[in-house]
């Protein structure tokens, strides 16, 4: 499968501080993937460096074979919808959608009427009438009816109700099946999205924590639950990312799979065991309170203890 986008040792430093501290990673065409971390992370600085919005300090970057800068051919093929996309204040809905047309090669005026209908969008109403949600809203449907080879999302849904959310996933999975190309969400609701994601990458402090395959991480941790002393005789030995007491009793969140004798151990001990979801798996993994000495997952890694490394590299 071809690369879409090929990072390598990127570095992007705005004065003293470091956004983005030697990052290498690929995507692949016609795939799926979450970009994922915390506020100030280097998510959006790894967005921006792709879309050609702004230059490395150090490193290699090519999208679609080629460097991005000042490049139609590569960049006629992004739709890239920010979080706080601006658009022309006196623009109505339907002019956005005009010029959309006539940005992409790719624009499918049917399939952005669909949407207009879905989200119930007035087309001449301006954009500055707009509420945050109805501009959520006009961003998803340029973003979805541009086809654009590379399409990114970051945080698309603001003002958008669960109703809402749920039919932009809808539509994009729908759309995707028909018309496959690589889209990257960037999203704080990891549960809502994780069971369409195909590869997740994380940034932690302008670091790649975790670069794997979505199916690999699902399991890939548990919850133990039980009496202390349990719960502490069990986890011995473990990779415990997280825990938390409540009177005498433990839950921990351990990294690691379960062979059906473990299973059967822990319930024979009055232990509760259930997988952690992806969002409470990169939740724990990001905050700096892991309780293992290292934590080593797929190409991503945390040598060392993570809140002390945490201290180590600015953002």
């Amino acid at each position: 499968m071809a690369n879409v986008v090929e990072v390598l040792k990127l570095t992007k430093k705005y004065g003293k501080v470091t956004a983005l501290d030697q990052v290498s990673f690929h995507l692949q065409e016609n795939k799926i993937y979450g970009l994922l971390g915390r506020n100030g992370a280097g998510k959006t600085t790894v967005m921006h460096l792709i879309t050609a919005q702004l230059f490395p300090t150090e490193g290699h970057l090519h999208v679609f074979g080629e460097a991005p800068y000042e490049n139609n051919r590569v960049l006629n093929r992004i739709c890239f919808i920010k979080e706080s996309q601006k658009y022309p204040d006196q623009f109505t809905v339907s002019q956005v959608l005009s010029a959309a047309a006539d940005l992409f090669p790719h624009w499918d005026s049917a399939f952005a009427s669909r949407l207009l209908e879905d989200f119930r969008l007035p087309l001449d109403r301006r954009m500055k009438k707009l509420s945050r949600g109805m501009l959520s809203s006009v961003g998803i449907i340029v973003g979805l009816a541009s086809r654009a080879p590379l399409t990114i999302f970051d945080e698309p849904y603001l003002g958008l109700d669960a109703v809402a959310r749920s039919m932009f996933y809808d539509r994009l999975l729908e759309d995707y099946a028909e018309h496959p190309r690589t889209i990257v969400l960037s999203t704080h609701l990891i549960d809502e999205v994780s069971q369409m994601l195909e590869h997740v990458i994380v940034i932690d402090q302008g670091k790649i924590l975790l670069d794997e395959e979505a199916e690999a991480l699902r399991g890939r941790a548990f919850s133990v639950v039980g009496k202390k002393a349990a719960v502490t005789g069990f986890t011995e030995g473990k990779e415990v990312i997280h825990s938390e007491g409540f009177g005498g009793m433990l839950k921990a969140s351990v990294l690691g799979e379960w062979s059906p004798e473990e299973r059967k151990a822990a319930e024979a001990m009055g232990l509760d065991l259930s997988p952690v979801s992806l969002q409470q798996l990169i939740v724990h993994l990001t905050n700096g309170n892991g309780n293992g000495s290292g934590i080593g997952i797929g190409k991503g890694q945390i040598t060392g203890n993570p809140a002390k490394q945490k201290e180590a590299d600015p953002v």
